[in-house]
């Protein structure tokens, strides 16, 4: 209840019979409270919507609606449900009292009055009102320091994930890169060697068996022993395909070349400056290092790849942590295939295929997809793909890493934008858009 420094607390008293107004008015207004007064249900309703009173004394016996009435119509509007209703009425009936408190009213006075008894539930209602009203306060007010702290507690664990999994990424690209490009450089030497000699061995066997031939035209008449061991060792089949084994040879040593070339791309050390690099270069290299992946082998089919590349010019990024999307991307992509291969009832029959696509969005964007038309991703867990340590995969097969560290590098480090769409078993699409020129 209101201390007498502040503003006087309102009551508002129905009744239809004067004599009842004017000695509940006097012996409130000698209390100190404000009064209001109302002789019919329709006039208290329409007094409390310009203003709002502390308590209200309700009579139940009015013309027109009736105290009940009145009362239901208060209780039903959610600004005037709070305000306490005392019912004032002769009828000491216990069915119309229970009425009465099961519509909200908090308390009933039967007439005559006794003042006293009057006053003192009046002041006892108001405080209990106003104590209640504190209560909520406070608790509301503790409702939203929990929320904030919640929220706190969330974002901490939130920062915690982030630099877990920043720490998990940096100490994985600095292992994988070092390893990569130690692999990369010991079989860059000898695929060089070899290389430099197959060259040499290539017009040396051209020269000897020319030597050869010059012989077999000057002496056309042989020894029985010579003849006999070129037979043996089937001498015209042998100079036939020996520049042909030497060629194979060269197209192995290319094959390795190529296998090194694109190591040391994917494992490119640039995590301190960002380079101008050819995106078709490294998803390129990165089908090349997952291609065992996608060989046929026994009773599974080969995965298609197909390559629908656009007109881009070079972008400045993180080239190798770029290409570590692009393999946790398609590696993802060969999973889904895989897991439809196993649920499928004949595997040769799956059709599985990936398809990479590549476009110039506007002046300063590329779009890159990667689809494949495997078992699709349900939409309420495709949601929480991008979340840190969440994975659909078995245990021992998904660290739940891959794609949230996907979604760091290209949200956070380029300022670029990931997304997944998904039918659930028709395929999945991620699209990775990146800015050309990064601010």
């Amino acid at each position: 209840m209101n201390t007498d420094s502040e503003k006087k607390d309102i009551v508002l008293i129905v009744d239809d019979n004067s004599n009842n107004l004017g000695v509940l008015y006097n012996l409130l207004d000698d209390a100190s409270f404000e009064v209001w007064v109302a002789q019919d249900g329709e006039s208290a309703i329409e007094k409390v919507g310009y203003a709002l009173p502390n308590l209200i004394l309700l009579d139940i016996m009015m013309p027109g609606i009736d105290g009940f009435e009145t009362c239901d119509r208060l209780k039903a509007n959610p600004l005037t449900a709070d305000i306490p209703v005392i019912f004032m009425s002769a009828l000491s009936d216990t069915v119309d009292k229970v009425k009465g408190l099961s519509l909200g009213a908090v308390d009933y006075i039967t007439k005559p009055f006794q003042q006293e008894e009057v006053l003192a539930r009046v002041k006892l209602h108001l405080k209990l009102h106003f104590l209640t009203q504190k209560i909520e306060k406070q608790n509301q007010e503790l409702e939203q320091r929990v929320q904030e702290r919640t929220a706190e507690l969330s974002q901490a664990l939130h920062n915690l994930q982030q630099t877990q999994v920043q720490l998990v990424q940096t100490e994985k690209m600095s292992s994988l890169g070092q390893l990569v490009a130690g692999v990369a450089h010991e079989i860059n030497n000898p695929v060089s060697f070899i290389f430099g000699n197959l060259t040499h061995i290539s017009e040396y066997i051209k020269e000897l068996i020319a030597h050869l031939k010059l012989y077999q035209q000057s002496y056309p008449n042989r020894l029985p022993q010579i003849s006999d061991h070129a037979e043996e060792i089937e001498l015209d089949y042998l100079l036939e395909d020996l520049p042909n084994v030497i060629s194979s040879m060269k197209l192995g040593a290319d094959r390795i070349s190529n296998i090194s070339v694109s190591l040391r791309n994917f494992s490119r050390m640039d995590t301190s400056n960002k380079v101008a690099a050819n995106i078709h270069e490294g998803l390129d290299s990165t089908l090349l290092i997952l291609r065992h992946r996608l060989k046929g082998s026994g009773d599974r089919p080969a995965i298609e790849v197909v390559k629908e590349y656009g007109n881009l010019p070079l972008v400045e990024c993180y080239a190798g942590q770029l290409n570590q999307v692009f393999m946790n991307l398609i590696a993802n992509a060969i999973d889904a295939l895989e897991d439809k291969m196993v649920n499928s009832q004949s595997a040769k029959s799956a059709n599985c295929k990936i398809t990479i696509s590549t476009e110039l969005a506007n002046n300063n964007l590329v779009k890159i997809h990667i689809a494949d038309n495997g078992i699709g991703i349900e939409e309420t867990v495709a949601c929480k793909l991008f979340e840190a340590f969440f994975t659909t995969k078995p245990a021992g097969k998904g660290t739940g890493l891959g794609l949230s560290i996907s979604y760091q590098i290209v949200v956070e480090k380029h300022g670029g934008k990931i997304t997944c769409t998904s039918t659930l078993g028709q395929g999945t699409d991620f699209t990775v858009e990146i800015p050309i020129e990064q601010s």
